[in-house]
């Protein structure tokens, strides 16, 4: 019989999901803060710019 990851017992399993899991995590933390952040003003146009929209919404356009 072929060793195989899942006839190993329960806490080399646990061990083996919790390494992987801290793994991925370090992986997104990483990502999340080498990622360019936005400057404070361009967040706050964006910001203003959704409540505008989320505002408007269903309204008919003016026309011009």
């Amino acid at each position: 019989m072929v060793p195989s990851f899942h006839s190993a017992d329960k806490p080399t399993h646990r061990r083996v999901m919790v390494v992987g899991l801290l793994f991925c995590l370090a992986f997104v933390v990483i990502s999340f803060s080498l990622r360019p952040q936005a400057e404070s003003g361009e967040a706050l146009v964006a910001l203003v710019k959704a409540d505008r929209l989320v505002r408007t919404a269903g309204q008919p356009h003016k026309a011009n």
